[in-house]
């Protein structure tokens, strides 16, 4: 990707759970068209980036009882919420992308910020990373937390509207949201050159009334094995949020 500022795409919590089978029908309202169409074009945004060669990062949750803080586990006992992504289970594997063996996977243990995890900003530092290109789950949860720590931190923020959706909020509503009190650039997967506008540009990245993911059709895209080994020294997480 060229530009003054190096961007990096983030892949968001693309797993099981949250994105296919019972446990994320069951949490997700809308139509399960449109988590078929937002991980796909996520997966094509993977493939996007690794052809123009702007590096991808996976960020994954493990929903671990012993992960949980206080607060965590007397919201799930209040609201009947059960564990999701547990460690090695089927639910915490990645849906429809596979890490490359030089790509770096972070882990968010009970928390929605990927800021949380063990070596996430450090590595955007050391990679001299100005721009966070946003994709993946869920719009309202994780990928706000996320964009939220990131804006507070000096980090410009993309969000690829087609590539998320919104849990409990209307996205084109987060979208919006994102866009006014981030910044936000809002774009989409097909449209790698607006991923990072050069400074002053920002205002070209639109937020749609209706976001892609809703309308997009997806076909099927390639699957791939949960890479499991972090590439990053091992710490323990915060364990709230």
């Amino acid at each position: 990707m060229t530009g003054a500022e190096a961007a990096a795409l983030v892949v968001v919590d693309l797993q099981n759970d949250f994105c296919a089978g019972p446990t994320a029908l069951a949490r997700y309202s809308g139509d399960p068209a449109t988590l078929e169409a937002v991980t796909t074009n996520t997966a094509r945004a993977v493939d996007q980036a690794r052809a123009l060669g702007t590096e991808v990062v996976f960020v994954r949750f493990v929903g671990d009882p012993e992960y949980q803080g206080p607060s965590w586990r007397r919201r799930d006992h209040e609201q009947g919420k059960r564990p999701k992504c547990r460690e090695g289970s089927w639910g915490a594997e990645f849906h429809k992308v596979s890490p490359l063996p030089e790509e770096y996977v972070f882990t968010k243990r009970a928390c929605f910020d990927a800021f949380l995890s063990a070596g996430f900003e450090q590595h955007l530092a050391h990679g001299g990373v100005g721009r966070l290109v946003l994709a993946g789950l869920y719009a309202d949860v994780c990928v706000d937390s996320t964009a939220r720590t990131a804006f507070q931190k000096g980090f410009h923020i993309t969000v690829l509207a087609d590539c998320t959706t919104g849990l409990h909020l209307r996205s084109a509503d987060i979208l919006r949201f994102m866009a006014v009190v981030y910044g936000a650039c809002i774009t989409t997967h097909d449209r790698p050159d607006t991923w990072a506008p050069p400074a002053g540009e920002e205002s070209a990245c639109q937020v749609p009334d209706t976001p892609a993911s809703t309308a997009s059709t997806a076909s099927t895209a390639s699957t791939g094995e949960s890479v499991r080994q972090e590439r990053h020294a091992p710490a323990s997480n915060a364990a709230s949020a």
